[in-house]
């Protein structure tokens, strides 16, 4: 049976082909992804079952009065047997109460067919069940019956503990029970609508507990709503829908089904549909490199995505930028300069990639700017603070000037071949003169030579500016002895103390991302506000 998607603003509405197990919902805050999710539930009466561990496990008041739901299911066994108490005020409580009830009624039918001569047996209750799963997900837990009490053991504790009540559980542990059980009585065929399903639980075993659920109901199909876009894209073989508007005066929404093979993979896409603004693809890796804590504060109406290789920034911004029509979002990328040209920078900031014009991140906290306001901010003479790095970074340069001369030509080299190597030829004698003339025209030492004098003439004349350009030298924050010039002690916290100055956001904030918007060729775009703190 496939399930028909709300209506859109133009009357039209989507829909998921019956073979799809998976849907997960996403979208913005405030986007109508919850409202979304009721409107399918509601479409669905009958075969829609609601999963939410926050109203389970705290929320004494809802009732959930979808037909066949863990609330409905309750009533029905308060009202036709005498073995079930009204005390349980929580639908987790009321839930332990149903697994109980059947386990009771299943020991009783046991005793009066054994009672009577016939063949009996135990058959196989829910509560089997979710003790079995629980043992996967807790290994160390063991789950028993006394007293008509479902009592926790932890099996690596000492002898002389006591087990304890399920309701002693912590909050994930009694969401991953919750789930367990509750799944068991969704009807057959059920629609299972899951509202955050990461809520409660642990990183390390939230995709472990979900895999067990979707096996433990093949029957039935699993629409996600959720904020946890790693959860989102651990899920494989779904549908997708982008939520990304709501009029509730129309009772329509703005939303899509995700393409399935949209040219970029479904990490990257889940991660930048849930955000409004404009999507920046860095490199680095996100948590450790200085570009992740950098550019976040320089590009402050961008969402800022790290990706790890220039690669794959640049073609990340290519793929997104083909889909347009689909998303409407804007998308740059930034990439280190290197060893590019102005031919390269010039086609790459065509192509929406930011190039600075210095050759790396380190640089960027090199620049003239930077480091005064970083002096100036911690009681140091701007002036001569600078003048000291200026001179530090000139002299080490000019040491390295010969082996920065190579890597520059060996890059050109490469990259010229790139460009005019033509791989249809008739026979090798014609690749080989190819090859051959294009040896004797990019002329490598000849280039190289001219590298070493442009790179002189920089420090002859004092170019701190060029230098910075062309220098790729990660130690230069080390070698420069900037940190301790200007009174922060060491690189760490010389980054560090660049960082919480543009967190700020005052006058020095300003300085700063004005000076690095120039360097990447975006202009005066930064007003200048508050004060020097």
């Amino acid at each position: 049976m496939d399930i028909m998607l709300p209506p859109k603003a133009n009357g039209e509405q989507e829909k998921v082909s019956s073979g799809t197990r998976r849907l997960i919902i996403i979208g913005a805050n405030g986007s109508g992804k919850t409202r979304f999710t009721e409107y399918l539930i509601n479409e669905l009466s009958g075969r829609a079952f609601s999963l939410s561990a926050l109203y389970a496990l705290f929320d004494t008041r809802h009732t959930d009065t979808l037909p066949g739901s863990v609330d409905m299911l309750y009533d029905e066994a308060l009202t036709g047997s005498g073995l079930i108490s009204r005390d349980n005020t929580t639908r987790f409580e009321r839930l332990i109460a149903l697994l109980m009830h059947e386990e009771v009624l299943n020991l009783i039918s046991y005793k009066v067919e054994s009672s009577s001569g016939s063949s009996a047996g135990l058959k196989s209750t829910k509560l089997d069940k979710v003790i079995e799963m629980w043992r996967r997900i807790f290994p160390g837990n063991r789950v028993l019956i006394e007293g008509g009490r479902l009592l926790i053991s932890n099996s690596s504790a000492n002898a002389g503990s006591q087990a304890y009540s399920s309701v002693k559980l912590s909050a994930g542990e009694k969401a991953v029970m919750y789930y367990f059980a509750a799944v068991l009585y969704a009807m057959e065929n059920a629609v299972i609508f899951v509202d955050n399903p990461g809520m409660f639980l642990h990183p390390s075993i939230m995709n472990t507990v979900w895999d067990y659920l979707e096996e433990l109901r093949p029957d039935c199909t699993f629409v996600y709503t959720t904020h946890d876009l790693d959860f989102a894209s651990s899920r494989t073989d779904n549908a997708v829908v982008w939520v990304r508007d709501y009029d509730a005066a129309s009772v329509t929404w703005d939303y899509n089904v995700l393409p399935p093979h949209a040219g970029l993979s479904d990490d990257i896409y889940l991660a930048i549909i849930g955000a409004r603004k404009p999507v920046l693809f860095i490199e680095g890796d996100g948590v450790h490199s200085i570009d992740s804590k950098l550019y976040p504060l320089i590009f402050t109406e961008y969402t800022v995505k790290s990706l790890g290789s220039c690669n794959k920034v640049i073609e990340a911004t290519r793929a997104f930028n083909d889909l347009t029509a689909f998303h409407h979002l804007d998308s740059h990328g930034i990439v280190d300069r290197d060893r590019r040209d102005a031919k390269e920078v010039r086609y790459l900031r065509d192509k929406k990639i930011f190039v600075p014009d210095v050759a790396e991140i380190e640089n960027i906290l090199m620049l003239e700017e930077v480091v005064r306001t970083v002096a100036r901010r911690h009681g140091q003479d701007e002036n001569r603070v600078f003048s000291k790095v200026k001179a530090a970074i000139l002299a080490q340069f000019r040491q390295d000037i010969r082996q920065q001369a190579l890597l520059h030509t060996r890059h050109r080299v490469k990259r010229t071949l790139e460009y005019r190597v033509d791989g249809r030829f008739n026979n090798i004698n014609m690749l080989e003169e190819h090859l051959n003339d294009l040896a004797r025209e990019i002329n490598p030492r000849g280039m190289y030579e001219d590298f070493c004098r442009e790179f002189h003439r920089y420090v002859d004349t004092g170019d701190y500016q060029s230098v910075l350009r062309v220098y790729n030298q990660k130690s230069m924050l080390v070698t420069s002895n900037v940190s301790s010039l200007c009174g922060v002690g060491n690189k760490e916290q010389y980054i560090r103390a660049v960082i919480n100055i543009l967190k700020g956001d005052g006058r020095d904030a300003s300085r700063i991302r004005r000076a690095v918007m120039r360097c990447f060729g975006i202009g005066d775009t930064v007003p200048e506000r508050g004060d020097n703190r």
